[in-house]
């Protein structure tokens, strides 16, 4: 019984004493440079690792859609080159786009006016119905995405198009097209001394002069929502409801300050009356996935409202002259809001009648 009770003391002590060595050797440091690491059994996954730092010592993103650090502002409305060749399989040499004209809007008495409201949308293109406005595609006449077909019109040679100040929906301020793309560039036009690692030393420091960085710069792929101010009203000579765009502007989310709680919401790039723009909307033609010969223009589009929005202000029953978003906190509530004003205008029009 002893002799048993001794055996298995022993075969303890020794389970003991391999435990406590197999946890010493996977507690051990790394050695130095030369000696070989003890052996050990290789992690079943891979450590997380983190990028190399870019320009100014900040982190690169992995993500293909963060181009904040790297953007120069020529991402939108850069020139495209045209093809060279018929790249059509049937003869498109009597089609000339370039003098295409919208038709001229039905004149309107402001004395026949008897009912009035404006009403400020949003056009979000992640929205299926509203994919052409971010389609991607290069063609003849230039990028497709619609920023870029605004900037074009913003910087066309023969016939250019004012902008207007982004908190400016009464176009009363200009602005310059340079000054809309440096908003757009990650570096600003001030000079900065920078202390940077030398090539072949890195116990070195070598001094640069650099542009200093744009901390506020606005990611180019951010931009997929739209604002359109319209005016709604009813001509009692015509007898007709009318509906027509005063001005288009696209909406970026600028990047929060790190260490702020300040939340990213859209705003107003610039401002661009609507009738200016609408020759060279009527100019351009919208993305169509189902037929790429059956294409409608981008004024055929805003004018016969083949997009999907909604409403974040209004002029109806609104006296402090607020959105929607200060006047009403649930999201949910202020899409419900907008709905109202759409049904308010609708039982307007249709009370006119007497059947």
């Amino acid at each position: 019984m002893k002799k048993n009770l001794i055996f298995c003391l022993v075969v303890l002590a020794a389970m003991a004493v391999q435990t406590a060595a197999s946890a010493q050797i996977r507690r051990r440091p790394p050695g130095p440079p030369g000696t070989n690491p003890p052996a050990t059994n290789p992690p079943t996954t891979n450590p997380p690792t983190t990028p190399p730092p870019g320009p100014g010592g900040t982190v690169k993103s992995s993500k293909s859609f963060d181009t904040t650090i790297y953007s120069s502002g020529n991402e939108f409305g850069g020139t495209v080159k045209k093809s060279l060749r018929n790249v059509y399989g049937y003869d498109v040499s009597t089609v000339d786009v370039a003098d295409r004209a919208p038709l001229a809007y039905e004149h309107n008495r402001a004395d026949d006016v008897v009912f009035s409201h404006f009403i400020w949308r949003d056009i979000d293109a992640r929205e299926k119905m509203n994919r052409a406005f971010i389609y991607p595609g290069k063609e003849n006449e230039g990028d497709q995405r619609f920023f870029s077909i605004i900037l074009d019109a913003l910087k066309d040679p023969k016939n250019p198009i004012p902008a207007f100040s982004n908190e400016d929906d009464r176009f009363t301020t200009y602005v310059s097209y340079d000054s809309l793309l440096q908003e757009f560039s990650s570096s600003t036009a001030d000079l900065d001394t920078q202390l940077v690692t030398n090539l072949y030393d890195q116990n070195i420091l070598d001094t640069v002069i650099r542009r200093r960085p744009n901390p506020r710069a606005i990611r180019p792929d951010s931009i997929y929502m739209f604002r359109i101010k319209e005016q709604v009203f009813f001509d009692k000579e015509s007898s007709r409801l009318f509906t027509r765009i005063i001005g288009i502007a696209p909406m970026a989310i600028r990047t929060a300050q790190p260490g702020t709680n300040t939340p990213s919401l859209p705003y107003p790039l610039f401002w661009v009356y609507y009738p200016d723009l609408r020759y060279k909307l009527a100019q351009t033609f919208v993305y169509n996935p189902k037929n790429t010969n059956g294409r409608m223009s981008w004024e055929d589009l805003f004018e016969n409202r083949f997009f999907s929005s909604y409403i974040t202000k209004s002029s109806m029953d609104n006296p402090s002259d607020q959105t929607l978003r200060l006047l009403i906190k649930d999201p949910l509530f202020r899409l419900l809001e907008g709905e109202n004003i759409k049904e308010k205008i609708f039982n307007y029009e249709q009370n006119l009648w007497a059947y």
